[in-house]
């Protein structure tokens, strides 16, 4: 699970993530897993249903394992990547 933070206080949640490449009419060309200056970021799902689509990244400030600080056109963003290792079979919770 993924959790989006817009500077703004927005929030948005999705299962992936991908980086989309725009074509020169702003249209989606393909999607990319890591990010770079110039992509976009979307949410799944991945058609015309999105969660959420950002514009092109212009700055990453901050990259790590499950964190991307990064900045496009219009917002500054905070993308976090939550441990699920606690819903897998042989957790802390689960009875032995």
């Amino acid at each position: 699970m993924y959790t989006l933070k817009r500077s703004d206080g927005l929030v948005k949640w999705s299962e992936d993530v991908r980086w989309i490449e725009f074509d020169e009419y702003g249209r989606g060309k393909e999607l990319h897993e890591t990010p770079k200056v110039g992509l976009g970021l979307i949410m799944s799902p991945f058609n015309m249903f999105f969660t959420w689509q950002t514009t092109e990244v212009t700055e990453l400030l901050e990259s790590s394992e499950n964190y991307i600080k990064f900045r496009t056109k219009n917002s500054d963003y905070e993308l976090i990547k939550e441990n699920n290792d606690l819903d897998k079979p042989g957790s802390l919770d689960e009875e032995s």
